[in-house]
C-alpha cells in the first residue's frame, strides 16, 4: 500500500526518506553513537524515525498508512512462514521414513529448511518491532493532536475512534506475538535434530528423529493455529483501518 501511494505522487520510497537514510547511515554518526550513552543512542534513533516519518508526511503519506503497510508486509510473512514451516514438517517426516539412500541429502535438506523457517521467523520478529514502532509515534500524535480542537464534539469523536483503534491493535499485537513466540520452540527442536544429524550421518541418527516426531507436529499444530489467529487479527486490522 505504501508503495503505491508513493508511485501515485512520482516518488519512491528511498527518495522520499533520501534526507532520513543519510542521516542515520553516515559513518561518522554511526562512528559517533558507539561511544554515546545508550539513552543517548536511543534519543538519536527517535530523531531518525522522526525525520523518516516527517520525510514521508510531506508527500501526503502520514503514519496511518505506514502503520497499515507495515501490518500488510507482516501478514504476507506469516503467509510465508506458514507454508515453510508446513514444508519443514514435512521434510522432517520424510526423513523419519528413510529406509536407505543418501543421509547427506536428507540433512541437506532439513539444514536447508530450518534456514528458511529461522529467516522468516527473524523477518516476523523484526516487522512486528517496525508495527510496534510506527504504531507508537501514531497514537502519541493522535493523543497530542485531540486538544487541538476547538469543537468538543469532533474531539469526542476522535477520541473514540483512537480508543477503538487501540483496543483493536492491541488484539493485532497480542496475536501476532504470541505466533511469533511459538515459532521458537520448533525451530529449537529443527536445530537440534539438524545438529544431531550434521553429527552422526548414519542410520541410528535418523531413527533418533523418529522419538521427537510427535513433539514437532504438536508444536507446529500450535503454530499453524497461533500462525491462523494472527493472520485473522491482521485481516480484520487491516479492513477497520481502511473503513475508517
Amino acid at each position: 500500500m505504501l508503495e503505491r501511494i508513493l508511485q501515485n505522487h512520482g516518488f519512491t520510497l528511498d527518495n522520499v526518506a533520501g534526507q532520513w537514510l543519510t542521516r542515520c547511515n553516515d559513518t561518522n554518526i554511526q562512528m559517533t553513537m558507539k561511544n554515546l550513552p545508550i539513552i543517548l543512542v536511543l534519543l538519536f534513533i527517535a530523531g531518525c524515525q522522526s525525520a523518516y516519518y516527517g520525510a514521508l508526511e510531506k508527500v501526503g503519506i502520514h503514519k496511518r498508512d505506514v502503520l497499515v503497510s507495515r501490518v500488510e508486509k507482516a501478514n504476507d510473512s506469516q503467509q510465508e512462514a506458514k507454508e515453510q514451516f508446513q514444508s519443514a514438517l514435512e521434510k522432517f517426516q520424510a526423513a523419519v521414513q528413510f529406509d536407505g539412500g543418501e543421509i547427506e541429502e536428507i540433512y541437506s535438506n532439513l539444514q536447508s529448511e530450518y534456514d528458511e523457517s529461522k529467516a522468516l521467523a527473524d523477518e516476523i520478529r523484526q516487522r512486528v518491532e517496525d508495527i510496534e514502532s510506527v504504531s507508537e509515534a501514531l497514537f502519541n500524535e493522535w493523543e497530542e493532536e485531540l486538544q487541538q480542537y476547538t469543537s468538543r464534539s469532533l474531539r469526542q469523536k476522535s477520541a473514540s475512534q483512537l480508543t477503538q483503534t487501540k483496543q483493536q491493535y492491541r488484539k493485532l499485537i497480542t496475536a501476532m506475538k504470541k505466533a511469533e513466540s511459538s515459532m521458537t520452540p520448533v525451530l529449537n527442536v529443527f536445530k537440534d535434530q539438524v545438529l544431531y544429524l550434521k553429527h552422526n550421518l548414519n542410520a541410528k541418527a535418523i531413527a533418533s528423529l523418529k522419538q521427537e516426531l510427535a513433539g514437532v507436529q504438536s508444536n507446529v499444530s500450535r503454530l499453524m493455529t497461533q500462525m491462523n489467529a494472527s493472520i485473522t487479527e491482521a485481516d480484520r486490522f487491516i479492513k477497520s483501518m481502511n473503513d475508517n
